[in-house]
């Protein structure tokens, strides 16, 4: 799993729909959330969207140059999260969705 935030909906829409037809996400889960964070020495609060990127590891290299290209923010947030365990079925369907061109 991949973590992204993204400064509105319609671009979390865009990189998800981006990611999705790239077959370098199998599914991308939109969350609206709000971050604390500190940028260029200010504490700032802003509303974001999470994505939640279902995808391979071996993948995480083509993924995150395809979000850093399309994505607006200087600096993105591009975390991968280790799946430790799953539904057999489901782990199956990530693999079988991402098989990049």
């Amino acid at each position: 799993m991949i973590l992204v935030t993204a400064s509105s909906k319609a671009q979390a829409e865009m990189l998800a729909r981006s990611l999705v037809a790239a077959k370098l996400a199998a599914c991308v889960t939109l969350l609206p959330v709000q971050s604390v964070y500190t940028w260029r020495e200010e504490i700032h609060q802003e509303e974001e969207w999470q994505l939640v990127i279902k995808s391979k590891l071996d993948l995480f290299a083509e993924l995150e140059a395809k979000i850093r290209e399309l994505h607006s923010y200087e600096v993105p947030e591009i975390i991968a999260l280790p799946i430790v365990q799953g539904s057999h079925p489901y782990l199956q369907w990530i693999s079988q969705q991402v098989t990049p061109q």
